[in-house]
């Protein structure tokens, strides 16, 4: 076992630094000697690692020095195999996770529910979704995990496909049976892939989900930085031992910036480090916060912060009970209106609200005092801003109807024209509510009735609409036919 008190990156940018070197590379700031303005934003230290590559520091692409050995040293704390650190975020690590196993016309078996770094994936490298839907809360409207069955059922229909990707836990903390689905990839001859954007606190904590590795997933893209405290933009890729990692690392290779931050990657090796030494304790805090919250979220009027009581061994397998998600619809508030109002009347931010719902994200950060007045603010809104919830959307997903590959989409000639008078076209674009992320309507979807309402209501609710080449989000590109 290696020594995971150790941070091997960090402690050679300390004796980098140490050392007093004499710079004539990039970058241009010189540890911050040319440009006092940015010293005195971002502080000596910090800006004294902002460093190159160098024989000392290694390399990022080709690591062989302590860049390596911290991947080592994640891999043995992840339980995989090997390890990635990735600097481009997570998108970058769950799009290489795609490329490193789809080529043009392959087909990949995955949730619609996907993050758009899966959508952009195929865009770009030209595979072919096989949509399970997945199974939808009637009274929460939420859009839960696949079942097994449904993932059964879809590689009898597609045994040529090359993958299936499962999310782990999705934004709102609903997990799918992960163990049977990797079964059921591995035994159709296909790689078992996981987006753990918001998974990190699965490979630490106690009685939380399984984790994707644990699983035996082949491949899991891990947001370290989302709830593992590493900076922004900071992820790990993780892989099995079935997967060639030096293949892997090629694939990675075409994406990964050849600057990489060591910023990033420092924190990354900081952050693991505490992870494995300290999660245990970390999450319990964190579980116990998340359940006093859940508990007295439920006293309020109008709201319903749920958790594993809508576990049915099907579509929602198992809920990972950090999560602080809430429905709000009962309240007679959009999800991103309580968003709103918590932001500008009581200076709290939540990670994000939709059409039904919010999600407060609990993490180490937070101490019980910051929970008090969350709960707090919430029982104001009821008080204050509660009305009967009428001509209210009731449910977050639409069942999509594909009509071609999202690469064939993004690329063919375009119309553009208004939303509202594009019922039955084909989209090329990407359309959704960030956060979360999740593509109301992704390129080769056929547009409905029931897109054109969604899109208009959430705009008119506040949600912050993405993806369209027109910034307004009132015009869409079209396929031409």
């Amino acid at each position: 076992m290696t020594k995971q008190d150790e941070t091997p990156i960090y402690d050679a940018l300390q004796r980098y630094i140490k050392n007093r070197i004499v710079s004539f590379d990039v970058p241009g700031h010189k540890q911050g000697k040319g440009h006092k303005a940015l010293v005195d934003a971002f502080g000596a230290k910090c800006v004294s690692m902002d460093l190159n590559s160098s024989k000392p520091l290694d390399n990022l692409t080709h690591p062989t020095g302590v860049i390596r050995k911290a991947e080592e040293l994640a891999a043995e704390a992840f339980h995989a195999a090997r390890a990635f650190l990735i600097t481009n975020g997570t998108t970058a690590a769950v799009q290489n996770m795609v490329f490193s196993c789809c080529r043009a016309g392959d087909k990949i078996i995955l949730p619609r529910n996907v993050h758009k770094s899966v959508i952009n994936a195929m865009v770009i490298c030209g595979a072919e979704p096989v949509y399970v839907n997945p199974g939808v809360n009637p009274e929460l409207g939420i859009s839960l995990g696949m079942s097994a069955a449904d993932v059964r059922e879809a590689v009898a229909e597609n045994p040529s496909a090359k993958a299936i990707l499962i999310n782990n836990p999705t934004y709102y903390g609903v997990c799918s049976d992960i163990k049977e689905i990797v079964r059921i990839t591995h035994d159709a001859g296909m790689l078992a892939l996981a987006d753990e954007a918001h998974g990190t606190h699965l490979y630490f904590g106690d009685g939380l989900p399984v984790s994707a590795m644990e699983a035996g997933a082949d491949m899991a893209a891990v947001s370290v930085h989302k709830t593992g405290g590493s900076l922004t933009q900071s992820s790990i890729l993780l892989a099995g031992a079935n997967v060639d990692a030096e293949a892997l690392r090629q694939t990675i290779n075409l994406t990964q910036t050849t600057s990489g931050s060591y910023l990033l990657m420092a924190s990354l090796d900081i952050a693991r480090r505490n992870l494995f030494l300290n999660g245990k304790e970390i999450f319990k805090k964190v579980c116990d916060m998340a359940s006093y919250a859940r508990t007295e979220v439920n006293k309020i009027p109008g709201f319903r912060a749920f958790g594993r009581d809508i576990i049915d061994g099907g579509a929602v397998y198992d809920f990972d009970v950090t999560k602080l998600s809430i429905h709000t619809r009962d309240v007679g508030l959009a999800g991103i209106e309580v968003y709103d109002i918590l932001r500008d009347e009581f200076g709290i931010q939540i990670e994000f609200g939709d059409i039904g719902n919010i999600l407060a994200i609990i993490s180490v950060g937070d101490r019980e005092l910051e929970i008090e007045r969350l709960l707090g603010a919430l029982a104001e809104i009821s008080r204050r801003f509660a009305k009967e919830p009428m001509n209210m959307l009731d449910h977050e997903y639409i069942d999509p109807i594909v009509a071609m590959s999202p690469q064939r989409a993004f690329y063919a000639p375009k119309r553009a024209m208004p939303i509202k008078d594009s019922l039955g076209r084909v989209s090329s674009e990407l359309v959704m509510a960030y956060p979360p992320g999740i593509p109301i309507l992704a390129p080769g979807e056929r547009i409905t009735a029931e897109i054109i309402d969604y899109v208009r209501y959430a705009k008119e609710k506040g949600c912050v609409m993405t993806g369209t080449k027109d910034m307004s989000v009132e015009n869409i590109e079209t396929v031409e036919e």
